[in-house]
């Protein structure tokens, strides 16, 4: 793969694929302001509006349920519709959305606002979920295996340029603007970046139907269709793609649980299950005990994602001597001290330091699981394997959502990390074990 790599880059673009790959880059280098902008202070928005721990999760919780109802119908779907078509409709309607969070701020009391960020990241997910499953199609079908690497580098390095650009600018300008004037601003720069990637998604053309077929993962970091909350919540729903093969029932068949991939399922399910306990207390942590700025926020979400940059290029050297299963053990493992270290955090130092252990540990684990998993499913199998893993997932940001809150409700904030933290070393040493 790594000699493919290279030639590739030797080589020009092939002109075939030169006007899809220029779109994707655009494309990505807005959804990046989108991501830093909109995104990343929606929870930080609904905490310092009031939220408590219960509403945080539901912001998880929300989506997850429409996934889950809906991720399988629409693999189906888009197998009878032009994907590129499909994608750019699913993305608009998704990234409207964005419009009415505009005027959020102006109307009613905060708990009012935070019920109804609820009800609008609810209702953005039912086409950000067949954006996420059509993106991935779509791209696979774009881009040929031996250009992946080549196009899914620079997507990742655009994305963090100008995701890290954008949160560190909005940070600021919610720190000088008065309320709700600079959430205001925040949200109009989320809604200007959303709606410029789907325009470039417009005039992505892919020269067949069907993905390319490759057996890895394809790499990029982008989640579009996802609203990502505060903290490590980077890189699920890998394989998604696979999803729009086949028909419903022969995709979701009982003998896979029953089979050698059944244990890995119940070990990834533990896994994420650890992983988003601790999602809904990171911004309540952020704001009612360290009392960060929105600029200092914006810091740790810019550190973070440069460090997930930085080891995900780093990913292969690392996965040569460890394997992809070292590799997703090595990162669940570090992943463990970002909850642990956000508890025992005090002051803007440690919390930038927690934020780039933070990112590092994800660009080991979120880029080795998708690989991980494919490795043990058969060719033919992969989308009846990996819609149960997707089922599972979902399952785990449903459940962990909703308890990490009750934790934190009856024993405290930095308990209910501590908690968190220990699951999810539990969960690596499990993978470690039975994996």
């Amino acid at each position: 793969m790594t000699a493919m790599t290279r030639a590739s880059v030797k080589r020009p673009l092939p002109t075939e694929h030169r006007a899809n790959f220029i779109h994707l880059y655009l494309d990505i280098a807005w959804f990046g302001i989108l991501n830093g902008s909109a995104i990343s202070f929606l929870t930080i928005f609904a905490t310092r509006q009031g939220a408590d721990g219960f509403q945080l999760g539901l912001l998880s919780a929300a989506p997850a349920v429409i996934n889950l109802a809906v991720t399988l119908p629409a693999g189906q779907w888009l197998q009878t519709r032009s994907l590129s078509r499909a994608v750019f409709w699913t993305s608009f309607w998704h990234r409207l959305v964005y419009l009415p969070l505009i005027f959020l701020p102006m109307i009613g009391t905060g708990q009012f606002q935070v019920w109804a960020l609820v009800g609008l990241v609810l209702l953005m997910s039912l086409p950000g979920t067949v954006l996420a499953v059509g993106f991935n199609a779509m791209f696979a079908a774009a881009v040929p295996p031996e250009w992946r690497s080549h196009v899914t580098g620079r997507r990742n390095a655009l994305l963090a340029v100008t995701y890290m650009v954008a949160t560190v600018i909005c940070g600021y300008l919610l720190d000088w603007l008065p309320f709700p004037l600079g959430y205001q601003v925040v949200f109009a720069i989320g809604l200007l970046g959303g709606m410029m990637s789907s325009l470039h998604l417009w005039f992505i053309r892919p020269l067949q139907t069907t993905p390319y077929q490759n057996g890895q993962a394809l790499g990029d970091i982008a989640r579009p269709g996802v609203v990502r909350p505060a903290g490590d919540s980077y890189g699920a729903g890998p394989g998604l793609r696979f999803l729009t093969r086949g028909r419903l029932q022969t995709i979701v068949r009982p003998q896979v649980l029953t089979g050698p991939f059944g244990p890995i399922v119940g070990l990834l399910f533990v896994f994420h299950l650890a992983q988003y306990l601790a999602i809904p207390i990171f911004p309540l942590y952020w704001v009612n005990t360290l009392s960060l700025t929105d600029t200092e926020i914006s810091l740790g979400n810019a550190v973070f994602y440069a460090t997930v940059l930085v080891g995900s290029t780093q990913l292969t050297r690392v996965t040569r001597r460890y394997h992809h299963k070292g590799v997703l053990v090595l990162g669940m493992i570090t992943m463990s001290l970002y909850p642990a270290l956000t508890a025992v955090t005090q002051n803007l130092t440690l919390f930038l330091i927690t934020s780039a252990i933070g990112g590092l540990s994800w660009s080991l684990a979120g880029g080795a699981i998708a690989n991980y998993m494919l490795e043990r499913i058969p060719e033919g199998e992969r989308p009846s394997h990996l819609a149960w893993y997707n089922l599972a997932l979902n399952a785990a940001i449903l459940i962990g959502s909703m308890l990490g809150p009750l934790f934190a409700e009856e024993m405290g904030l930095s308990s209910a990390l501590a908690i968190a933290a220990v699951c999810r070393f539990g969960a690596a040493l499990a993978l470690r074990r039975w994996g």
